[in-house]
């Protein structure tokens, strides 16, 4: 099976000061992975290196067999990566309506029949549809914010923290949202709530120290608590 996306030998900096170095990760086409390692691994700034916000010292990026490296930002979305940042992304002063729009590439049929799936599997926001978004809750503006990038056609989706500062019954509704996503989506999702990634994801990626240390299924993870506690401080 030919990788959807290819990282090898990743390395990148913010400032002066390298933050991952041997970054390797290969995800297939339809595969929903979780990106796991303990805080300040660097599990968001391997996300923003893949979307060139941070600058990539040397390595290869590859989606579909195409270098994403030194590529602008808009560009890599418009490849087809759509990117859920940690602090939402969404625009306070606009509708949830209008913040749909405003992502969207185009207003055609297939992202219509897109918009009415989000609206299905976030009743939360058909509801709420014409409010501003700063007045919502911090759960449906998670929701709003994956919304935003699922609404175009997109091969990938890179989930940066959905469950941070959630409550325990709103992460598990995003869950299963997540892992009915991942059905139609391939999905990267960094996630410190170890059973949220175990929800969703069927592969996983370690980082330590801004380096790739472990891999594999993600049902093997489960099992292996020395593993856990080694690198995700899981008791």
């Amino acid at each position: 099976m030919s990788s959807l996306l290819k990282v090898d030998n990743l390395e990148s900096y913010i400032g002066l000061f390298t933050i991952l170095h041997d970054v390797n990760l290969e995800i297939n086409k339809g595969e929903a992975v979780a990106l796991l390692g303990r805080n300040g691994a660097g599990k968001t700034t391997f996300l923003k290196t893949l979307m060139n916000l941070v600058d990539t010292r040397s390595g290869s990026i590859e989606l579909n067999g195409k270098s994403l490296v030194g590529v602008p930002t808009h560009k890599i979305a418009k490849m087809g990566i759509g990117y859920v940042p940690e602090d939402y992304g969404v625009f306070d002063a606009l509708t949830i309506e209008e913040n749909l729009k405003v992502a969207m590439w185009k207003e055609d049929k297939e992202t219509l029949e897109r918009l009415d799936y989000i609206l299905e599997l976030f009743p939360d926001l058909k509801i709420a549809y014409k409010r501003m978004a700063k007045t919502l809750s911090g759960g449906q503006r998670q929701m709003l914010s994956i919304s935003r990038a699922l609404v175009n056609k997109n091969q990938i989706l890179l989930i940066d923290e959905p469950s941070k500062g959630l409550a325990p019954v709103v992460i598990e509704k995003l869950a299963h949202a997540l892992k009915e996503i991942s059905q139609n989506t391939t999905v990267l999702l960094v996630e410190q709530n170890f059973a949220m990634a175990c929800a969703v994801a069927d592969k996983f990626f370690i980082i330590s120290e801004g380096k790739t240390v472990e891999s594999g299924n993600i049902k093997d993870l489960m099992q292996d608590k020395e593993l856990q506690n080694k690198h995700l401080g899981v008791v």
